[in-house]
């Protein structure tokens, strides 16, 4: 059998194989809550085979919004439409996970199909944005307000209410978002955090916020049950967050306890030129792996089992998140199963269309 399609045992909680949908915002929810459009993105993905299915970034409050449209689990209400999910993923062998999140300074943002472009406060649909420094995303953008200790407290608070609701919802594997430009990634990053108080400055201040999450996390979230951290390896710029600096934060995250860094990269600025190509955030995910030892997952362009496999092969990561292309194919695991000769479950209702 491919390493692909071997099982991976994290904690309590054995996946049947390493393909992960990645979390893709949806743009899809009113008020925050999950529809029938999550049940079947989510849902036909786990007919399709994957072991391990996130939802979208999910806000911890309705100010930790990208946008009015994003997915939330600030209220106890949002649970019964996410547990319809959780439940039916099970029921396809596969492992629900969530991925909770604050957007920080990006958040208050019209849908990316309606333009994108940020909702100033005054707005009906708009709200004030927070942020460890009051400077905005786009310099032509709202300015958001300086997050007091007061506040950050409240994203302490909001991130531990949010885990409890996870669990109620059946989800088995948590995922804190730190990348791509949002809240705790805002922090990191000395280019958007020009705090001067115990969040501030030095590396060990700009961690700070993160190690509080988790602490806070992990005093409700089941000791069994797998803990995710998903991190944006570089900012891609000068003077930004860098790759040594996700090793030396992924070493601390395994000694408190964080199973699996997802490695991703960018998001905390505008106008950054990414060299992408094929698989061209997997080294983040190998140096992270091979310095720290802890498990890693890698993203970005990975289109093909044979590449996801070679990725396996190398050690160079343990667990394969696809976006796009799960987008493009929901049964993209059954497919490269067979591309790679293994024998897999298929749903007892498509067994008929195994064999041409």
């Amino acid at each position: 059998m491919s390493i692909l399609f071997s099982p991976l045992t994290i904690r309590d909680i054995r996946l049947k194989n390493r393909l992960v949908v990645s979390p893709m915002c949806q743009y899809s929810s009113v008020d925050g809550f999950a529809s029938d459009w999550h049940l079947v993105h989510l849902g036909s993905r786990a007919v399709g085979g994957a072991g391990l299915i996130f939802t979208e970034a999910t806000a911890i409050s309705a100010e930790g919004r990208i946008s009015p449209n994003d997915l939330g689990l600030w209220q106890d209400d949002h649970i019964p439409g996410l547990k319809r999910i959780t439940e039916f993923v099970r029921q396809q062998g596969a492992v629900a996970g969530i991925q909770l999140a604050h957007a920080g300074r990006k958040a208050s943002h019209q849908r990316p199909w309606e333009g994108g472009a940020s909702i100033g406060p005054t707005s009906e649909l708009g709200w004030q944005t927070v942020a460890p420094s009051a400077m905005p995303f786009l310099e032509s953008g709202p300015k958001p307000l300086a997050l007091t200790i007061a506040g950050i407290q409240t994203v302490l608070d909001d991130f531990m209410a949010a885990t409890q609701r996870a669990l109620k919802a059946g989800f088995q594997v948590l995922e804190i978002h730190a990348a791509h430009g949002y809240l705790i990634h805002q922090f990191l990053s000395p280019l958007s955090n020009h705090r001067v108080d115990q969040y501030g400055g030095s590396f060990d201040n700009r961690i700070r916020l993160l190690l509080e999450v988790i602490a806070c996390v992990q005093t409700v979230w089941l000791a069994d049950l797998p803990l995710f951290v998903r991190l944006s390896a570089t900012d891609w710029a000068e003077g930004g967050w860098s790759l040594d600096d996700s090793v030396a934060l992924a070493a601390i995250l395994k000694a408190k306890g964080i199973d699996v860094v997802d490695c991703s990269s960018g998001g905390n600025l505008p106008n950054v030129k990414i060299p992408v190509s094929p698989g061209y955030q997997v080294t983040f995910a190998a140096r992270i792996k091979q310095q720290t030892g802890i498990m890693t997952a890698t993203v970005g362009l990975i289109t093909s089992a044979h590449q996801a496999e070679a990725i396996l092969e190398t050690g160079q990561a343990d667990l394969i998140l696809l976006a796009r292309e799960f987008l493009r194919n929901p049964y993209f695991p059954l497919q490269a199963a067979s591309v790679l000769s293994d024998q897999v479950s298929w749903p007892v209702q498509y067994e008929r269309a195994r064999n041409l």
